[in-house]
């Protein structure tokens, strides 16, 4: 049975617990991928159905025997059917995405937000910055939806905080969400190419969640990650070719005890054959110690 027939039966799903089931099952049938906020078909599944019929994100047990309207059922599997067909994101579909306790409005103009970086700045990168009441500037490269920009600016409250991109399209989402928790007086947007329209500024922190997938992986992405901006995945044939360009001339936008965080993906084992003088420290995140480095401004101009 394709993924396409299952929607045709849908007549005997009545409650939530019934479409969580169905749901599970298409999404497995489906062979969809996931890495856009949940990692298994039944976290999608939860997730989606709730938000849909507008009940607590966390909380399931509750309504599993609650019985769908008429209308609920028809939005839900509308909803669903364009997951499993399309190979949508999920955040595409709600148009939010999260990054721990933060919501952001997300389309198609701008990537899903899951950097690793967001962990960090909850505890405003201590103990890396000792004292985030006194960081008074912080730079984001590759801003994307705002989301490190506004959580930033959260973890440094007398910080101003510029958030940089290339893509104008990903600058308006950006605007949404920064006028969104209410921060057009501490989160600037600026249009440009990493540094290039930043002459002159610098900063105490700079942090970056470029683009960093390399072409190899490109070409192997999920279907889900077609739907995503192509300027915000691929960096050249080694993956690295913005992080180059965020070393060439980060020392020149720090302050002189400023430090440079990035995330790199899977990259470590490249980037530090491609730049073995660099003494890296790789900051601890839940997936582990590989995916982000930190460079003090010192390491950057030794």
């Amino acid at each position: 049975m394709s993924p396409l027939h299952t929607f045709t039966n849908t007549a005997e799903l009545h409650t939530v617990r019934d479409w969580l089931r169905f749901a599970v099952s298409a999404f497995n049938e489906g062979e969809l991928s996931f890495g856009h906020g949940s990692v298994t078909a039944y976290d999608e599944a939860v997730y989606l159905i709730l938000h849909t019929l507008h009940l607590p994100l966390d909380t399931l047990e509750p309504f599993l025997d609650a019985r769908l309207t008429l209308q609920e059922k028809a939005v839900l599997m509308t909803l669903l059917k364009r997951r499993v067909e399309q190979k949508i994101p999920a955040s595409y579909l709600t148009h939010e995405a999260w990054l721990g306790e933060f919501k952001f409005y997300v389309d198609e103009r701008v990537i899903v937000p899951r950097s690793f970086i967001a962990e960090l700045l909850r505890e405003a990168l201590f103990p890396w910055v000792a004292d985030a009441e006194n960081t008074t500037s912080v730079l984001d490269l590759c801003t994307g939806s705002g989301c490190l920009a506004i959580i930033a600016a959260h973890a440094f409250p007398n910080a101003q905080i510029d958030a940089v991109d290339l893509s104008p399209e990903a600058l308006q989402v950006a605007q949404r969400n920064v006028s969104d928790y209410h921060l057009p007086e501490q989160v600037h947007l600026i249009q440009s190419d990493l540094f290039a329209q930043l002459s002159g500024k610098k900063y105490d922190i700079i942090i970056s969640n470029p683009p960093y997938v390399d072409a190899e992986a490109v070409a192997a992405l999920p279907q889900e990650y077609l739907h995503e901006p192509e300027l915000a995945l691929g960096s050249g044939s080694d993956g690295l070719d913005a992080t180059r360009e965020i070393l060439k001339h980060a020392a020149e936008h720090l302050t002189p005890h400023g430090i440079l965080i990035v995330e790199i993906g899977h990259n470590r084992d490249a980037l530090e054959a491609a730049f073995p003088k660099l003494p890296f420290t790789w900051l601890d995140v839940s997936a582990g110690d590989e995916f982000v480095f930190l460079l003090h401004r010192n390491d950057l101009i030794n």
